[in-house]
C-alpha cells in the first residue's frame, strides 16, 4: 500500500479485468440501479451481463458482503443497506474495510464507487484511508515501481458525473488524509519535533506561506509554560508553529489548534510497557490539522484561517517536569502538576490562548488525541466533541455524518465538573481528583478554562484518541471532519454541500451585516 498512487477520474476507461483488476462497491440497491452499459467495458469479456446480475442477486449484506466476479481479478462488494442515525449514510468505515479486504492485487487496479452525490466526499476519504503511505518493510523499500489505483464514481440519481473541480477536491482531501496518516504512523526516531516542523514548512512552501515558529527557550521567555514544561526534557526542543491564511475580504478569523506530542512516555508519571507502545500517535490532532489545512487552502478559503501546532516530546530526563511543580501558562494562570501524563491539555491551553490573544480568533477549534477515556465515552469510531455553543455541537455531529469522520457530544457542564481540578497551591491542578467523573469532559474543560468559560467566541474541542487509528494503522481521522465542518467558508462547491453550517435563514440583510462575523459559518 505504501507506494500506491491514488487517482480520481471522471472515467477510469475500459479494460479487461485480467489486465486491470477491479472492485465495484456500493449499497445493494444502488448497485442494482447501475446500467450494464456503464460498467461492461471494465468487465468484458470475462464477465457477462448474466454473471453480473447473478452476483448482485447473490449478495446478502449483513452488514456487508462481497462476491467474486472472475477469479481473483474482479469483485463486487455491498455496503450495509441501512445505517443508524449515529453513523454516516456513506458507511465510510465499511468502505475502507471492503477496499482493504476485497480489492484484487496488482500494479494497476480500478475501484468503481457507486453512490449518491451526497456520499461522494465521505467515500473518497474512506478509500484514501485504505492506502497508507508509511512503511519500513525491507521488501517495499526495494520496490521502486509505483502501483496505481484509479477511482471512478458512478452517481445514482438525476445528477450527472463529477466535474474536474470536484475531482480536484477529492484528490486534495485524499492527499490530506494520507499525509495525516503518514505522520501519525511514523515513529518518533523519524518524526520528532524537528521533522514535524519540516512537514509544516513543506506545506507552507507549497501554499506560499511562511510559518511563524517559537521554539525552545524562546517559549519560556514568552510565557508558554505549558508547551515548554512538557517538552523541555527532550533532545529535540518543543515548538509552537503557525501557518496563516489571510485573504482579502475575510469576515472572521478561525484557528485550528493541534496537539502535536510526537511521543508520550508519560513523563515522570511514566506509562507501562503495555500502554506506551503506540504513543507515536499522540500527534494525531496536529497531523490532522496539517492535512486539513493543506487541502482546505488548496480549494480556496474565504476567511482568515490559522493552523496552530503545539509540538513537544513528553520525555524523561534530568530536566523533566516533576509532579508538584507549578507552571505558569500563556493565559497567566498557574497549574500544579499532579500527573505529567496529562500533558496534552497543557500544550493546548497555551495554543488556544495564543489563538485568542495573538491571532484574535473568533472561532477556535482544538483537536487532540487527549484521553484514553474518549474511547470509553464515544467509542473507537466517533470523536468526542465538546463546545460552548449548542449550534456548533449539532454541526459537528452533522459534519461527522457527511464526512465519514463521525463525532458525538460530550457533556459540557463546567459548573459541575471543573472543581475536579481544585488546587490549594495554584489556580488549578492538571489532572482530575475523581477519574470516574466525566474524564474526557474534564480534560476538555481544562483547555477551555484558560480561554475563560465566559469567552464570547466559539470554542470547539475534539478528542480523537481512539478513531486516530484502526489496529496498528493510522486513519488520517479529522481531515475530512474539518473540511466538512468549515466547508461553507470554502470556495469549493462540494465542500459547501457537505458543510452543516451556513444554511439559509430568514435573517434580514441588516441583521446579517450586524452579525457579519458569523454570517457564513453559524
Amino acid at each position: 500500500m505504501a507506494n500506491v498512487v491514488l487517482e480520481f477520474k471522471v472515467s477510469a476507461g475500459d479494460s479487461d479485468p485480467q489486465t486491470r483488476p477491479l472492485l465495484i462497491i456500493g449499497q445493494q440497491a444502488n448497485l442494482q440501479q447501475v446500467n450494464w452499459n456503464q460498467i461492461k467495458g471494465k468487465l468484458q469479456p470475462v464477465v457477462s451481463k448474466e454473471i453480473w446480475q447473478a452476483a448482485l442477486g447473490a449478495l446478502n449484506p449483513n452488514p456487508t458482503d462481497s462476491c467474486p466476479l472472475y477469479l481473483n481479478h474482479a469483485a463486487v462488494a455491498a455496503l450495509p443497506s441501512r445505517v443508524s442515525r449515529h453513523n454516516s449514510p456513506s458507511s465510510a468505515h465499511f468502505v475502507s474495510r471492503l477496499v482493504r479486504s476485497c480489492l484484487p492485487g496488482g500494479n494497476n487496479r480500478c475501484i468503481v464507487m457507486v453512490c449518491e452525490r451526497s456520499d461522494v466526499f465521505a467515500s473518497s476519504c474512506a478509500i484514501a484511508r485504505a492506502f497508507p503511505i508509511f512503511s519500513r518493510r525491507s521488501a517495499s523499500s526495494r520496490r521502486t515501481e509505483k502501483k496505481h489505483v484509479t477511482v471512478e464514481f458512478v452517481i445514482i440519481g438525476q445528477d450527472g458525473p463529477l466535474n474536474v473541480a470536484e475531482l480536484e477536491c477529492l484528490s486534495n482531501a485524499a492527499d490530506g488524509v494520507r499525509l495525516a496518516a503518514r505522520i501519525v504512523d511514523t515513529p518518533c526516531n523519524e518524526m520528532n519535533t524537528d521533522h514535524f516542523l519540516d512537514e509544516i514548512k513543506a506545506v507552507g512552501t507549497e501554499l506560499g506561506i511562511t510559518p511563524v515558529i517559537i521554539r525552545g527557550e524562546e517559549l519560556k521567555q514568552k510565557g508558554f509554560g505549558g508547551i515548554y514544561g512538557v517538552g523541555k526534557a527532550a533532545e529535540h526542543p518543543p515548538a509552537l508553529a503557525v501557518l496563516s491564511h489571510t485573504p482579502d475580504g475575510a469576515t472572521q478569523t478561525i484557528a485550528w489548534v493541534g496537539k502535536g506530542i510526537v511521543y508520550d512516555t508519560g513523563g515522570l508519571s511514566i506509562k507501562g510497557k503495555t500502554t506506551m507502545p503506540g504513543m507515536k500517535r499522540d500527534c494525531g490532532g496536529a497531523a490532522a490539522i496539517l492535512g486539513a489545512f493543506k487541502a482546505t487552502i488548496k480549494q480556496g478559503f474565504k476567511d482568515n484561517l490559522h493552523a496552530v501546532f503545539c509540538l513537544a516530546e513528553n520525555a524523561v530526563g534530568p530536566t523533566a517536569t516533576r509532579p508538584d511543580d507549578i507552571h505558569t501558562l500563556y493565559s497567566g494562570k498557574t497549574v500544579e502538576i499532579n500527573n505529567t501524563d496529562a500533558e496534552g491539555r497543557l500544550v493546548l491551553a497555551d495554543g488556544v490562548v495564543y489563538a485568542s490573544k495573538d491571532l484574535s480568533a473568533d472561532i477556535i477549534l482544538d483537536m487532540a488525541t487527549l484521553t484514553g477515556a474518549q474511547g470509553i465515552s464515544t467509542g473507537k469510531h466517533h470523536a468526542a466533541v465538546m463546545t460552548n455553543n449548542e449550534q456548533w455541537e449539532g454541526a459537528c455531529v452533522r459534519a461527522g455524518r457527511s464526512s465519514g469522520d463521525l463525532s458525538h457530544p460530550l457533556v459540557y457542564c463546567p459548573e459541575l465538573h471543573f472543581s475536579e481540578f481544585t488546587s490549594a497551591m495554584a489556580d488549578m491542578k492538571n489532572s482530575v481528583a475523581d477519574r470516574e467523573n466525566a474524564q474526557s469532559s474534564c480534560a476538555g474543560l481544562f483547555i477551555g478554562s484558560h480561554l475563560g468559560f465566559d469567552w464570547p467566541g466559539v470554542w470547539v474541542h475534539v478528542d480523537i484518541a481512539s478513531p486516530v487509528h484502526a489496529g496498528e494503522r493510522a486513519t488520517g481521522f479529522g481531515v475530512a471532519l474539518l473540511m466538512a465542518l468549515f466547508g461553507q467558508a470554502s470556495d469549493d462547491s462540494m465542500l459547501n454541500q457537505v458543510s452543516p453550517l451556513g444554511a439559509t435563514t430568514n435573517m434580514s440583510e441588516d441583521q446579517m451585516e450586524r452579525d457579519c462575523k458569523r454570517r457564513r459559518l453559524v
